[in-house]
């Protein structure tokens, strides 16, 4: 079965088949933690949120229109369940909206292609970057450690902690260019226009 096929995944999913359900997950679980990583700059929240979306698309699979692409669906989904989280969290008053719409209507306009080649030349980047910047970037923004957190793991000060993510970014921004903006903005939650000053939204 092509998989690949939209409709044809989501027909199977309807019809209970679990191999096009592993297939979801293992092409679209790793994509949608990242963009849950942006909304909650938590990791432990953004995987429970992912794996409520996972399991929710499961249970109602018979509702799930072939015409609609599944991609946005599921990003859709984990938008939505971040929004119920803080919800229940009364925590909504915290959010930045602006930052955090854009962040959703990105991650619908970029296909899936292009957001794994754009991956593949930012990693390579990344693993370009001064060893200390690059450690204390990726404990940020691929781990999901807080600045506290890196700064006690790595016996650093929270002021170097940020100064190296700023670092981090604007050697990122002037290497890939602007056309890499939506991408370190949608997957490491790089706030667009603000880098200035050592201003980072984490």
């Amino acid at each position: 079965m092509d998989f690949d096929d939209n409709q044809k995944l989501i027909n199977s999913l309807i019809s209970g088949e679990e191999k096009a359900y592993i297939y979801l997950l293992e092409k679209y679980h790793r994509q949608l933690n990242a963009y849950a990583l942006t909304l909650t700059h938590e990791q432990a929240v953004a995987q429970d949120i992912v794996q409520n979306v996972f399991l929710k698309t499961w249970r109602s699979r018979k509702k799930l229109n072939p015409q609609f692409s599944i991609r946005n669906f599921l990003y859709k989904c984990v938008y939505n369940e971040f929004l119920n989280h803080y919800q229940k969290n009364k925590a909504v008053v915290l959010l930045n909206e602006k930052y955090i719409e854009y962040t959703h209507e990105v991650a619908e306009e970029i296909d899936d292609n292009i957001i794994e080649k754009m991956m593949d030349i930012v990693n390579k980047e990344i693993q370009k970057l001064p060893p200390k910047c690059q450690r204390v970037f990726i404990l940020s923004k691929k781990e999901g450690l807080t600045n506290n957190e890196i700064s006690d793991y790595l016996n650093i000060s929270i002021k170097t902690v940020e100064a190296q993510i700023t670092k981090a970014f604007s050697i990122l921004k002037t290497k890939l260019g602007e056309k890499y903006e939506t991408i370190l903005f949608m997957v490491f939650g790089y706030n667009i226009g603000k880098l200035k000053g050592g201003s980072l939204h984490r």
